[in-house]
């Protein structure tokens, strides 16, 4: 056997084994060196992070924030700032959760494509398949010619029922009767029935507008091809085979870890100035359904986004269809996928998704050039420039001069 020029005899030797020892400890301390500076890069990185999203709490006058970022090795980081009640003086800590709005579409979209792979629902069926003998359906606005994949990426012309203000009317019923329950749920047929005969806003698949209410039909395909609860999908698909314990379904008022979110005062739905009451929610989130519907901390949202965007989340290959599968306009700077908004920025191309829910706000971003998921949350949802403040966390993380 030969060691490079030295034979196995000659490295038994004492005078070569001592050189080897000495070039071992060497490569030993060499190693350690290295190690303690790269500690001492991410200990760095993140007392920088740390201040700077001190700095924008401060600024920008938020109650409080959690935030983390994730880089292309793995390593992650979490933080927290302010308050997670501002009236009982409560810190928020990297624990605190809140809900995360419309973020929850890109699990949505995640557990449709995960049953589109099974073969049990296909994204260019008309959606007529699932709802052709309603009522309703010949009602709703270019019924006939909607597929599931226009519902995912917006593309379908529906209008929001978020926007209707029959909607308003009703949840403000809801909230102001003393008489109303508190844990009152809309049917999801209801959501549809705010945007039944109005006219459509295009041709389907001739453009694009944002809407709840096509995430709402999507949720319903999902059950009638499933014959199983939403969440139950969720959970068994995504949620625990990927270890995010942090994310819940936001089914009940009762949700563990909740930081209080605050509102505006003259807010549109006439919802209360702050969310909970004694821990507890004052409006039932289940309301929100598969218009987002979930329960986040900013570690996992990092995670979900490292795993989603680099084609982790799902068995089968997916990631050029979830990118690719929306309406291309004249503009391509910003386009959306399937549950997925694209940028192009001189970071690169960036895929995320924000989400605005009452009393909070968040958005999850991924680098796909530099591997790296940023989120951040803040437990007040008005006055709020999340792209400027995770533009300034970026340009931490990242290491883009001024």
């Amino acid at each position: 056997m030969r060691l490079g020029r030295l034979t196995f005899g000659k490295f038994l030797d004492p005078k070569n084994a001592f050189l080897w020892l000495v070039v071992l400890i060497i490569l030993l301390i060499t190693g350690a060196c290295q190690q303690s500076e790269d500690v001492d890069e991410f200990a760095q990185l993140k007392e920088k992070f740390q201040f700077e999203l001190d700095q924008i709490c401060a600024e920008a006058g938020f109650p409080g924030a959690t935030a983390a970022f994730i880089l292309a090795d793995g390593q992650l980081a979490e933080f927290a700032t302010g308050l997670a009640d501002k009236d009982e003086k409560v810190s928020m800590t990297p624990e605190n959760r809140m809900p995360s709005g419309s973020v929850g579409k890109t699990y949505v979209a995640a557990v449709a494509l995960s049953l589109a792979h099974e073969g049990i629902l296909s994204l260019d069926e008309k959606i007529a398949t699932w709802f052709g003998d309603e009522d309703w359906f010949p009602r709703l606005p270019n019924g006939s010619d909607i597929t599931l994949r226009m519902l995912l990426t917006h593309s379908s012309g529906l209008k929001d029922h978020v926007y209707a203000p029959q909607f308003h009317q009703a949840l403000r019923k809801i909230i102001s009767d003393p008489d109303a329950e508190p844990d009152y749920r809309f049917p999801p047929r209801d959501y549809v029935e705010f945007v039944l005969d109005e006219e459509p806003l295009f041709h389907p698949g001739a453009g694009y507008a944002y809407t709840d209410t096509g995430y709402i039909l999507v949720g319903m395909i999902i059950e009638k091809a499933t014959d199983s609860d939403y969440y139950v999908e969720l959970r068994n698909r995504i949620l625990d085979p990927l270890g995010l314990r942090r994310t819940s379904p936001a089914d009940r008022r009762d949700l563990k870890g909740l930081a209080n979110g605050h509102l505006a005062p003259d807010n549109i739905m006439g919802l209360p100035e702050r969310t909970l009451q004694d821990g507890v929610l004052l409006f039932n989130p289940i309301n929100e359904w598969t218009g987002g519907g979930l329960v986040n901390n900013p570690q996992d949202l990092v995670q979900w986004a490292k795993l989603l965007y680099e084609e982790k989340a799902l068995d089968k290959p997916y990631l050029e269809e979830l990118l690719n599968s929306g309406f291309r306009g004249e503009s391509a700077e910003r386009t959306y996928g399937l549950g997925v908004s694209i940028q192009k920025t001189e970071y690169g191309p960036v895929y995320g998704h924000g989400g605005w829910y009452p009393g909070y706000r968040t958005v999850m971003l991924y680098y796909a050039e530099h591997g790296v998921a940023i989120a951040l949350q803040v437990n007040m949802d008005y006055n709020v420039d999340l792209e400027q403040y995770v533009r300034r966390l970026t340009e931490v993380v990242l290491a883009i001069p001024e």
